[in-house]
């Protein structure tokens, strides 16, 4: 569709986390012209909706229409939260398939990490993969900038020449920075720019006290051909003893890795308090952790912090929707790693309760063979908004309209974009879902080069049909 057109979706299900309605949008120059609530289920009855609109365009002008066919129109989602793995490292990914697997999965913005090959560490490495990622036009992509340089923990000039309103989150993501004083320099440079601190909570020493564990488990499980990627595949030979060692040091590796999370994060909140920052608290997983942002908010609300400091918090879906206690899930390596049930069920109250700002996705595609070897993530873009509205809709009584506010519209105030709602001059960025479709997950369809995943033949319910950015169909 040319910038200059126009595009009346109809016969649509309009969800936001305000609407939840029958209607029509106009849609025209990459923006939301005109929001109608009310049923319209043909063409000749849009035009009627969009005629006040479409008297004010070129007498020529034909707009194309879009049948939503009774579907569900939502803001397109936006992840705060993703690995490209470019450049470096495009055996597991590139920009290609990395913005194909987004908008099939109904993404219309995303954050990349910096844990490439070499770290982006300067704004001028982060703007030429932003410049060529937005080139593709598929998707609004930003690139964040390392704390530090090249994750080496020490120097922070890179921050230096960084503005806000281009590059509005760093990160350490794939560790933490390890010195306390250094993150301090780090956040008070943040928050003199007004950039988001986004931080991978995990004590760097209590994470090398799990790596062996870790490594136990996983030479038992080459030994004996269980797969570290695809751990929905059946080992019935596997003698229990064996199975045992596996298992016990997976949960000794991730009773660290719980403690590792805890400590960082605390630690992270209370730095930011001193620097006067925005802290961001990346894959939040256990109550512990929860508990601590929620404190921090609390303090906020009450007037009882430092100016400058704020404090938001993400969970992923993986970690909404698995439990990692036993196999086969505690097999599925992840950072931080799939938790107990009292940790998933926390974090289902902080999304019922508002202490959970978003849901990002930590997609994270590796090849089989570095899943082998231990590699930490999957692949969970295209999955995400089935996971969400599977466990969160169908099981747990959460509204769309609620869904919508964490998938969209409170990433979209994050990032300072006119995004994440169904209203009047807001960014065109859509997606067309059908809420109540069931279908089987098979990596092998999926856009992502990363086809590891704990869902792998599991069912889930919700499906995305198409998705539009700057009103243009991109998926």
């Amino acid at each position: 569709m040319a910038d200059s057109s126009i595009l009346i979706i109809y016969n649509a299900r309009l969800v936001d986390s305000n609407i939840d309605s029958p209607g029509t949008l106009i849609i025209g120059d990459g923006k939301i012209r005109g929001v109608f609530l009310g049923e319209c289920k043909t063409a000749k009855t849009a035009i009627m909706y969009a005629s006040a609109f479409l008297a004010e365009t070129p007498a020529d002008t034909k707009p194309e229409f879009y049948d939503a066919k009774g579907m569900t129109v939502m803001p397109g989602f936006i992840d705060m939260h993703v690995h490209f793995r470019y450049p470096g490292q495009t055996q597991k990914e590139d920009l290609d398939s990395g913005l194909h697997a987004a908008i099939a999965g109904g993404y219309t913005s995303v954050v990349l990490m910096p844990n490439t090959s070499p770290v982006i560490s300067d704004s001028d490495s982060a703007k030429k993969v932003m410049d060529e990622a937005n080139d593709k036009n598929l998707a609004r992509v930003f690139q964040t900038v390392s704390i530090t340089k090249n994750f080496e923990g020490n120097d922070t000039s890179g921050l230096n020449n960084l503005q806000g309103k281009e590059f509005p989150v760093i990160t350490e993501d794939g560790h933490d920075v390890l010195s306390a004083a250094v993150m301090l320099e780090a956040m008070k440079k943040a928050g003199e720019k007004g950039i988001i601190v986004s931080c991978h909570c995990e004590d760097p020493s209590l994470a090398q006290a799990a790596k062996p564990y870790r490594q136990r488990a996983l030479s038992f499980m080459k030994q004996y051909g269980i797969p570290a990627g695809k751990i929905h595949i059946e080992t019935p030979n596997v003698p229990a003893a064996v199975n045992f060692e596996i298992d016990g040091n997976l949960t000794r590796a991730n009773s660290l890795l719980a403690l590792a999370e805890d400590t960082a994060t605390i630690r992270n909140i209370e730095i930011a308090k001193t620097a006067g920052c925005h802290v961001h608290i990346c894959h939040c997983s256990t109550k512990a952790s929860m508990d601590a942002v929620r404190r921090a908010k609390e303090e906020i609300a009450l007037g009882n912090t430092s100016e400058g400091f704020d404090c938001t918090v993400e969970v992923t879906p993986h970690h909404l929707g698995l439990v990692g206690t036993d196999a086969p899930n505690i097999r599925a390596l992840v950072n931080p790693p799939l938790r107990s049930e009292d940790d998933r069920r926390a974090i289902i109250e902080a999304l019922r309760d508002g202490t959970v700002d978003t849901i990002a996705t930590d997609h994270a595609p590796h090849t089989q063979d570095d899943k082998a070897a231990g590699a930490p993530g999957f692949s969970g873009i295209e999955t995400a908004f089935a996971v969400c509205n599977t466990v969160l809709v169908k099981k747990e009584g959460f509204t769309l309209k609620q869904v919508s506010r964490l998938m969209s519209e409170n990433a979209a105030k994050m990032l300072r974009l006119k995004a994440g709602r169904l209203a009047v001059d807001y960014n065109a960025d859509l997606v067309l879902v059908n809420p109540d479709e069931e279908w089987i997950v098979n990596s092998e369809n999926f856009a992502s080069k990363g086809k590891s995943t704990p869902l792998e033949g599991k069912k889930l319910c919700g499906k995305v049909h198409a998705t539009f950015f700057a009103g243009k169909q991109v998926f």
